[in-house]
């Protein structure tokens, strides 16, 4: 259930995107919603409350997590900025993780266990996550790239992924999330609607081999693809699972639908984004069936409130 980055300078962004007309036209096209994608669409042209921006904002839902689970399941903030020159005096350590706020699908990763050959994109607004050696990771080169981030709308504009619009835009350094033996961890995406799990995602081999499964809680494999291959063996559920789906559930527990990625570090849980509008209604599901079936517990409001 991927997709490529939506980011774009402002200026460019199409007409569609910004026309009242349009949206007048979409939001008659999603009165009466039925599959994930649909309701996806539906909730990305009504759901403008707060709550929506709060999740959205990668330095923000940090509040919201912490009063809600706990600031124990946040990762350490090494340093947040609005100005990313601030970052050439700040000293970090060897391993960190430098993205922006206002986006997903971007980060520069830097730890010893990266590839020998792994470089830093020489685009400024490179839209990418890049995994590189401390001695790659030429601080001028990471400034010029987190300009670039902040010169750039993430999510197409106003009638699309309205709520990356309304992010404060700025640069957040976080611990380099890794487990004992140095290896970057499996992402593990849960599924909430109405503030029970239903589905989770599994992610692995962001920087190599890149695979993508589906699961029920009780951990029944889905016939599911969402692009990805399938990894081989099937990948067992992670040590705090049940733990995982009771975050993920309270995270949820006041929204119709959000998409909460956990990460479990050799016990330690720690929340990674909350999506409340996942490949902004476009989510790839082969079979497509399975629109229809993760659209099923979903019951979107009639007005948002």
């Amino acid at each position: 259930m991927t997709r490529g980055p939506a980011v774009v300078p402002e200026r460019r962004i199409r007409w569609r995107e910004r026309s009242r007309l349009v949206r007048l036209v979409r939001l008659w096209r999603t009165r009466n919603p039925r599959g994930f994608r649909e309701k996806v669409r539906y909730k990305m042209l009504r759901d403008h409350r707060e709550l929506m921006v709060t999740f959205a904002d990668k330095a923000a839902v940090r509040g919201y997590v912490a009063d809600v689970v706990g600031e124990r399941y946040l990762p350490r903030v090494h340093a947040l900025v609005d100005d990313p020159a601030v970052l050439r005096g700040i000293q970090l350590p060897a391993a960190y993780v430098v993205k922006p706020t206002h986006g997903s699908g971007a980060a520069i990763v830097v730890s010893d266990s990266a590839p020998a050959g792994a470089r830093l994109p020489t685009e400024p607004g490179s839209w990418v996550y890049r995994h590189v050696r401390p001695e790659f990771a030429d601080r001028e080169c990471v400034v010029a790239i987190c300009r670039g981030w902040l010169a750039q709308l993430y999510g197409q504009g106003p009638n699309r992924e309205w709520v990356y619009g309304q992010v404060p835009r700025r640069i957040v350094v976080e611990e380099l999330l890794a487990g004992v033996d140095g290896a970057l961890p499996v992402d593990h995406k849960f599924f909430v609607f109405h503030g029970r799990c239903h589905f989770v995602q599994v992610d692995a081999g962001r920087f190599g081999r890149r695979t993508q499964d589906f699961f029920r809680p009780n951990w029944e494999h889905l016939p599911l693809s969402g692009g990805p291959p399938w990894a081989e063996p099937e990948p067992a559920p992670p040590a705090g699972l049940t733990e995982m789906i009771a975050i993920a559930e309270r995270l949820g527990a006041d929204t119709d639908f959000v998409r909460v990625d956990l990460y479990d570090l050799d016990g330690r849980v720690v929340v990674g984004e909350l999506t409340s509008f996942p490949a902004g209604g476009d989510s790839t599901f082969d079979p497509d069936s399975f629109d229809g079936e993760f659209g099923r517990p979903w019951t979107p409001p009639r007005r948002y409130r």
